[in-house]
């Protein structure tokens, strides 16, 4: 079952359709494109996360540099560090992370997600 208070918004290295999975999962989740900010810095992004209580879900691995992010200070990322970054094997990883998100605490720590591990930091 989905927490409707985890929201979720998904960088714009990763295909809209994460958005719609997490979506019919019952989760909030909005792209990046969806509110226009393509192209931002990863400050502005991680600043508007912020702002808006919502986990920020990227392929962009300078997320888990917790030193520059730090997890307990933020809503909550999700890094997908992954061996093939096409569509289809990103909404296959997505699909077999979803349901864990309602087992596992996800705000403000670091998940680190390849295809057959989690590392959580911050707890």
């Amino acid at each position: 079952m989905s927490n409707p208070e985890i929201r979720f918004k998904i960088d714009e290295n990763l295909p809209v359709e994460v958005s719609h999975q997490l979506l019919e999962a019952g989760y909030d989740a909005v792209t990046v494109w969806d509110e226009q900010l393509h192209g931002a810095t990863d400050a502005i992004i991680s600043a508007v996360c912020q702002n808006e209580g919502r986990i920020l879900i990227t392929l962009d691995l300078d997320f888990a540099n917790v030193q520059s992010y730090p997890p307990q200070e933020l809503p909550g990322l999700i890094v997908l560090r992954l061996r093939y970054q096409d569509k289809p094997h990103v909404l296959e990883v997505m699909e077999r992370l979803i349901p864990l998100l309602s087992d596992e605490p996800v705000r403000h720590l670091l998940w680190i997600v390849d295809e057959t591990h989690i590392r959580i930091r911050g707890k």
